[in-house]
């Protein structure tokens, strides 16, 4: 599974707007609205991007 689809996915479940997704998780307001364009993060963003999910997914996270 991609990065993007990842965070896709993530975005659905919780009902996020990817502005404030990117915005808390990356510092990038247009972070996935530039995944969805091709951009390839490096491979530190991508790391904290899907260890922010997991801990979302878990419980160990308020809602953003």
């Amino acid at each position: 599974m991609t990065l993007l689809t990842t965070v896709e996915r993530h975005l659905r479940r919780r009902a996020l707007a990817p502005s404030r997704f990117g915005r808390v998780v990356a510092g990038d307001p247009r972070f996935v609205f530039d995944l969805r364009r091709g951009r390839e993060p490096r491979p530190a963003t991508a790391a904290r991007v899907l260890a922010f999910i997991a801990s979302a997914e878990a419980g160990d996270l308020r809602e953003v």
